[in-house]
């Protein structure tokens, strides 16, 4: 391994509120403690019905979910593998979402973004408020705001960005229902998003998709989020962009905003040496073994732990509004 440093909503046991933002944006208010203060943990890429380690990572997650006393989870999509759910009565939601992170401290909601192995399967199984009945943790949209008070997360829709989805998909097949035209459905998405962003005052503005912008294992960079996404992340101020596809654990600074890009995709099977060394501009940390992350924000001040399959801690991130970054 490498290593280095350079529910539905009306189940759930608190309020929350939806809201119409756009055609394609919904807000969920989710306060914050009530020492405004927020804690969650950050898992991507996990769906393999405990193999591969899965169950090891929950375990895991789960103790340090514990410990930090969590608001709620954030899945980075890839959520079923190998090509996602059958439709609403597969047991592989329960095989590999209920019955494996059972921990107490995640009965929490599950914020879940869709990855490109959920695009292989039924898309509108997962997004089906009927799972919220097997399960109150889960939550799942294309794309949507969780509104924190002191932070916002803005999850974003991003397998219709990739082209060789369309055009080059090899022996898969995906579910573009409620995607095309993919034009029209792109375009929409982007200026919502641009209108959130801009209206947003929230202390952090912390953007979620399944794709890389900016990674350094496996799959590499997105191009095709650098062209369309990151130019509205970086006018609109964006703090972090999370995100997982790439089956690793990774911080990489921007050289151009302060947008710190941050990977938790090593929820199961990871991808082991397969590091592209050619494109390290801003790469501060890399781990190409399993894990997750937490966060802990307040309103000037947050910090990101990245933790391996055994729960030990990685490195630790810490952002400080108007204050440079300092990692461990």
């Amino acid at each position: 391994m490498a290593w280095f440093s350079t529910s539905p909503l009306w189940l759930t046991c608190f309020c929350l509120c939806v809201l119409s933002v756009s055609a394609q944006l919904q807000r969920i208010e989710h306060p914050a403690k009530a020492d405004a203060t927020l804690s969650l943990v950050v898992i991507g890429d996990w769906g393999r019905k405990g193999k591969y380690n899965q169950s090891e990572v929950a375990l895991q997650m789960g103790r340090v979910a514990e410990k930090l006393n969590i608001d709620f989870v954030i899945s980075t999509g890839d959520n079923f593998y190998d090509d996602g759910l059958i439709g609403i009565g597969d047991a592989a939601f329960e095989d590999s979402f209920s019955r494996i992170y059972n921990a107490k401290s995640l009965q929490k909601t599950w914020y879940n973004v869709l990855g490109n192995h959920d695009y292989r399967g039924d898309v509108l199984a997962q997004l089906n408020p009927i799972l919220g009945k097997i399960d109150k943790r889960w939550i799942c949209q294309r794309s949507f705001i969780v509104d924190t008070e002191i932070a916002e997360f803005f999850f974003v829709d991003t397998t219709p960005f990739v082209d060789k989805y369309f055009y080059k998909p090899k022996h898969h097949k995906y579910d573009w229902r409620g995607v095309l035209p993919r034009k029209k459905y792109l375009s929409k998405l982007l200026e919502d998003l641009d209108l959130a962003l801009k209206g947003s005052t929230a202390n952090w503005k912390i953007v979620v998709g399944h794709h890389t912008i900016r990674s350094i294992g496996h799959h590499g960079d997105t191009i095709e989020l650098k062209m369309q996404l990151l130019p509205i992340l970086e006018a609109n101020n964006v703090d972090m962009y999370i995100n997982g596809h790439d089956h690793c654990l990774e911080h990489i600074s921007s050289t151009t905003s302060q947008i710190q890009f941050l990977t938790s995709g090593g929820g199961s099977k990871a991808w082991k040496g397969d590091i592209n060394k050619n494109n390290l501009d801003g790469v501060k940390f890399y781990y190409d073994g399993q894990g997750f992350m937490s966060m802990e924000l307040e309103k000037s001040n947050a910090k990101i732990v990245y933790y391996d399959i055994f729960g030990q801690v990685l490195n630790e991130l810490n952002l400080s509004k108007g204050l440079q970054i300092s990692a461990m």
